[in-house]
């Protein structure tokens, strides 16, 4: 793969963008971009379990590296709603320093995808399998936020969904009357203050509020200085955290999840902002950017990065068209995170989980996730498996069965095309079963038997063709009519290879009548049309017809 960032190729071919009034443009965009920013990466980070420190460095160092290297010409990259289930499943289980270095080895392995091109793969994750590990994480994210919402003040909740609403029905009892009011009033603000006030961002807007409401109206409320602590003003120096072989194992199905994750979201992202400006990304190049981003966001002590659906429209929406607009993004974060942080530790935890309740509500896209009962029943139970396991279980397990589900009823459904019909003596190929070049009707010659084989002649439908064959011994000269079958696996030619000695040992000669390119390359990479003989490879039925009475005409056929 050649690694052509966007913003290099933009700055050589089309300098006509970078005018100062462009310029000026996307820096615009890039301050409100990080006015949205700014509360999300506070929340998401917090309710990751690490402080709001860790969001914002990841927003600051991998946001500005993936617009810097990225495929794509508006992503707004940072900490998403995505990661928060699997990184604090990581927290949980190998402490921070284990979240680093599975964000670090994710990193690596999207910089090899992308340089192995796997960008066209991804895109290819069965629907049903994205739209029900993305609702579950919703639902997920959203039971995370009850505790500060209501201001139970609970310690210790367990990690499982089921345990932890247990919880929280148990302890109803403690709910803060003015924390749950101040999360209400963000909600609120959320919800009606873009109708009125477009021009300055919602989540922001809410967090400025109720800071201002808890501050100065003295309510009971907790907020970030309370929860954490004084914040460290510092940017941390780059460093490798703590890595030993027998941690690299026990992390390498974590660091799979969150490449899998940001590749997908990020190429996701990238297809949605195609369609927003009318451009076209490097989804390769954006695969190598993301992983980059992620390896220095670990070196900084930050989280896993992907680009951001909401935050990359938002950019669209103000004027972002070039990777400038992510890089000041990421610059104007920084400016925030050194002289903001005394006033961003004053803003109420209730903000912050009503913030999580919209972006959790957002990225459950209930509508598709309902939609998709009118499908196939296949894919209704990939849906609710991968769902349902994202939210009882966990996302790594969710994700490796709903993909190993799929494909398993992908091969059932190619299964179930694949057909193969006979046609022997005293048989008549008819109009839907004649070439179009075919002349006249075409009588099967007797101890002549025509197969016609349709569908994928893969593994699943192996022993079908083993199974149909089973009885060929009545005839002399065995054609198979492959026109129909647009591939072939390894599975297939061994079913193949297999009737083909039965068929020597009884004296039978096989043709095969207008074979696909596909399947042809892989015969002719086993050596079986040599087996076989080229003369034995024909275009079409007509061909194949005549052949096989050539074959037989020398010789006596036996009287009936």
């Amino acid at each position: 793969m050649k690694f052509r960032p966007k913003f290099y190729t933009l700055l050589r071919d089309n300098k006509e963008e970078f005018t100062r009034k462009d310029i000026l443009r996307e820096i615009t965009s890039g301050f409100v971009v990080a006015c949205i920013a700014l509360p999300l990466s506070i929340a998401l980070a917090i309710a990751s379990g690490v402080t709001p420190q860790k969001g914002l460095i990841t927003a600051v160092v991998a946001g500005f590296l993936i617009s810097f290297f990225g495929g794509s010409r508006v992503q707004i990259a940072g900490p998403t709603a995505a990661f928060v289930v699997i990184v604090s499943g990581i927290i949980t289980q190998y402490g921070l320093n284990g979240l680093l270095v599975a964000t670090l080895m994710a990193g690596i392995l999207l910089v090899i995808m992308g340089y192995l091109k796997f960008g066209a793969f991804l895109k290819y994750i069965p629907y049903p399998v994205v739209t029900g590990f993305t609702s579950g994480i919703a639902v997920v994210l959203f039971s995370t936020q009850i505790n500060d919402f209501l201001g139970l003040g609970l310690k210790n909740i367990p990690g499982d969904f089921i345990g932890k609403w247990q919880m929280y029905f148990q302890n109803l009892n403690l709910i803060n009357y003015d924390t749950l009011l101040i999360g209400l009033l963000a909600l609120a603000v959320i919800i009606f203050w873009p109708k009125k006030f477009k021009f300055f961002p919602s989540y922001l807007a809410a967090l400025l509020i109720t800071t201002i409401a808890v501050k100065f109206f003295n309510f009971n409320a907790a907020t970030i200085q309370t929860t954490f602590g004084n914040l460290d003003l510092s940017i941390p120096s780059p460093h490798l955290p703590k890595i030993s072989f027998a941690m690299a194992a026990d992390l390498i199905r974590p660091a799979f999840t969150i490449a899998f994750l940001a590749g997908i979201e990020s190429l996701l992202s990238a297809v949605v902002a195609d369609g927003m400006i009318g451009k076209k990304h490097r989804s390769n190049v954006e695969l190598v950017a993301t992983g980059l981003g992620n390896m220095a966001s670990a070196l900084f002590g930050g989280l896993p990065a992907t680009g951001a659906i909401a935050r990359t429209a938002a950019n669209i929406d103000n004027g972002g068209r070039t990777p400038i607009a992510g890089m000041a993004h990421s610059l104007f974060l920084f400016i925030m995170m050194i002289y903001l942080m005394p006033y961003i530790s004053l803003i109420p935890m209730a903000s912050l989980a009503a913030i999580l309740f919209v972006v959790a509500y957002k990225m459950s896209s209930w509508r598709s996730f309902v939609s998709l009962f009118k499908a196939p029943r296949s894919d209704i139970a990939v849906l609710l498996a991968t769902f349902g396991l994202t939210v009882i279980k966990d996302l790594v397990v969710a994700i490796e069965f709903g993909l190993l589900l799929a494909a398993l009823l992908f091969m059932k459904r190619m299964a179930d095309v694949y057909n193969i019909s006979k046609f022997g003596e005293d048989d008549i190929l008819d109009e839907a079963h004649r070439d179009k070049d075919d002349i006249e009707f075409k009588k099967i010659a007797p101890y002549i038997t025509v197969y016609e084989i349709n569908g994928p002649f893969f593994f699943g439908a192996a022993s079908m063709f083993i199974d149909a064959l089973e009885n060929i011994k009545a005839t002399k000269v065995l054609i198979l009519r492959m026109r129909n079958v647009p591939a072939m696996d390894a599975t297939g030619y061994h079913a193949l290879e297999q009737i083909y000695k039965r068929c020597s040992a009884n004296n039978i000669q096989i043709l095969l009548s207008h074979v696909q390119p596909q399947p042809l390359k892989l015969l002719k990479k086993y050596g079986f049309i040599e087996l076989v003989g080229k003369e034995h490879l024909c275009k079409n039925i007509d061909e194949a017809l005549k052949t096989a009475e050539t074959l037989l005409s020398p010789k006596t056929t036996p009287q009936k």
